[in-house]
């Protein structure tokens, strides 16, 4: 009560008050404590949602990044594929003085394309990790979505067996919230 003022209840305050004055053991203690370490530990879950939803955002990025690396890079070898064929055309049509030009150009762009094909097949490697990590990422955020909802159940429903009173209610609770720290374990486990 606030003194020498007006207080106001809620339409529940008051039973939940003498329920906790009266029986602080029983099942409103109970269920005070369990839906405080629900409520912790959901928030722990739902941070840990946001992490992993997070890097896989990054990662997924990382990948595009090294996906337009590799773009690039087979562009490259494009290029130089084509500058190759036309020196193959050109030992064709050329005057003899001029074929060793066009050999060693050939044996040039052969060399540097194998450099840069290296180079391609590197950076799509690259891509297909970032793209692992970040599919995992995701994978594992989906887990802790999961214990999160699970556990946020279970607070609503210790809400309602507090005011019905329902005991089967209560121990339903206790399963439900241990659903949602096991889905939270295969989260933190990666599975």
């Amino acid at each position: 009560m606030s003194q020498g003022g007006f207080h106001v209840h809620g339409p529940h305050d008051h039973e939940l008050e003498h329920a906790a004055q009266h029986d602080p053991a029983g099942m409103a203690g109970q269920l005070a404590v369990i839906t405080a370490i629900l409520a912790t530990v959901g928030a722990i879950f739902a941070y840990m949602g946001g992490a992993t939803q997070a890097n896989a955002g990054l990662y997924k990025n990382d990948a595009a990044i090294k996906k337009t690396e590799a773009s690039n890079q087979w562009n490259y070898y494009q290029a130089k594929s084509g500058k190759q064929n036309l020196s193959e055309l050109a030992i064709e049509l050329a005057p003899e003085s001029r074929k060793t030009f066009y050999a060693d150009e050939i044996k040039r762009y052969k060399a540097e394309k194998a450099e840069i094909k290296l180079a391609a097949e590197k950076l799509d490697a690259e891509s297909k990790t970032w793209d692992d990590k970040s599919a995992e990422q995701m994978h594992q955020h989906h887990r802790w979505a999961q214990a999160t909802t699970v556990l946020q159940i279970a607070i609503a429903m210790a809400a309602i067996a507090l005011l019905t009173k329902k005991v089967w209610l209560e121990k339903l609770v206790f399963g439900v919230s241990a659903v949602g720290i096991v889905v939270g374990i295969a989260a933190w486990l990666h599975y």
